[in-house]
């Protein structure tokens, strides 16, 4: 009888046995990082975007003035700096600071790394506004002193064939019914990016959203093709309140400054939409897009900013705007 209970309780635990191997072995949730993860991670790095944003540009004045960083006297080189210029290589043949590396802004990481003991970095392109993307990269990625040289190398010099900011000095928006000085609607409050990663590593992901953000195409959008139709966008004004309304804004726009993972003020994206940032000249706002898309926003900036669109008044009030000539240093040429 012991012999036949004893059988008995064995063949009624070995179910009990096999269903709880299964939901051990299939039912446990996989853990996978996402947007909090990498927030945390960047809030705690000091990677939140108002302490990206402080010293990102520079501009390339002369030694001979405090802050200076070009030598005049020495074949307008900068010294104690690593140049990238990620124009195109016959853009870059035609003409480029002596001494500057012709890189990609895909491989522009990696570049950096591959150079021993580097600290400084200025990046150039052709107006300032890629590059914005380069140093976010960068300073993501662990350098720290990355900068984006004012205006690309349309500053350079007193070449035209140079100059890619001229041509878009425009007042287009003056006059037009979907230029607004109306006060900032209140911002929105949405849900954040639905991605997730494999890993929960906040480096390991970070590194990844930054090489994914490189790779991305279509990150801006011309002034005036948003001037045509802004209720199709979210769009998001990066200025101070008085300028957002004495200067004019996109009908609908919000005035959007600060952007920070503080206080959850990054909600007001809406991740499901086209979100457009501008400021006075794209500069700004390309380096806050790749912050962005880094996290995971549809974001986009507007091209040249408000240099497209009034910029006459932004010239008779001081504010940031093009002029040609902005600097008159040589260059140099590689031969064929």
């Amino acid at each position: 009888m012991k012999k036949l209970l004893s059988y008995f309780l064995v063949v009624m635990l070995i179910p009990a046995f096999v269903l709880t191997g299964c939901k051990d072995d299939n039912d446990d949730p996989v853990v996978k990082g996402d947007f909090s993860t990498l927030s945390t991670y960047m809030v705690n790095q000091g990677m939140d975007l108002p302490a990206l944003l402080e010293g990102w540009v520079i501009d390339a004045q002369p030694t001979t003035v405090d802050g200076g960083i070009v030598d005049v006297e020495n074949d307008c080189t900068i010294p104690g700096w690593t140049v990238f210029d990620i124009r195109g290589v016959d853009d870059f043949n035609a003409g480029h600071i002596k001494g500057s590396h012709n890189v990609t802004l895909g491989n522009i990481v990696t570049e950096a790394q591959a150079i021993n003991d580097i600290d400084k970095i200025l990046v150039v392109c052709y107006s300032g506004q890629t590059a914005g993307r380069a140093v976010m990269a960068l300073r993501l990625s662990g350098f720290p002193n990355a900068k984006v040289m004012k205006f690309g190398f349309s500053a350079w010099s007193n070449n035209p064939d140079f100059d890619k900011w001229s041509a878009k000095e425009s007042d287009q928006a003056v006059g037009n019914s979907n230029w607004v000085t109306t006060a900032s609607p209140d911002l929105p409050i949405n849900g954040f990016p639905t991605w997730d990663n494999a890993s929960t590593d906040g480096a390991t992901i970070l590194a990844e959203r930054v090489n994914l953000m490189l790779g991305m195409e279509g990150w801006g959008v011309a002034a005036g093709t948003v001037l045509d139709a802004p209720a199709d966008y979210s769009i998001y004004n990066f200025w101070t309140t008085e300028d957002y309304t004495t200067f004019g804004h996109y009908s609908g726009a919000y005035q959007y400054k600060p952007i920070s993972l503080a206080d959850d003020i990054v909600s007001a994206m809406n991740p499901e939409n086209d979100n457009l940032i501008y400021c006075y000249t794209g500069q700004t706002s390309s380096y806050i897009v790749a912050w962005l898309n880094v996290l995971g926003y549809n974001a986009k900036s507007i091209f040249n900013g408000v240099n497209n669109l009034s910029y006459t008044a932004l010239s008779d009030a001081g504010k940031p705007h093009w002029h040609f000539p902005y600097h008159e240093y040589t260059y140099e040429v590689t031969t064929k």
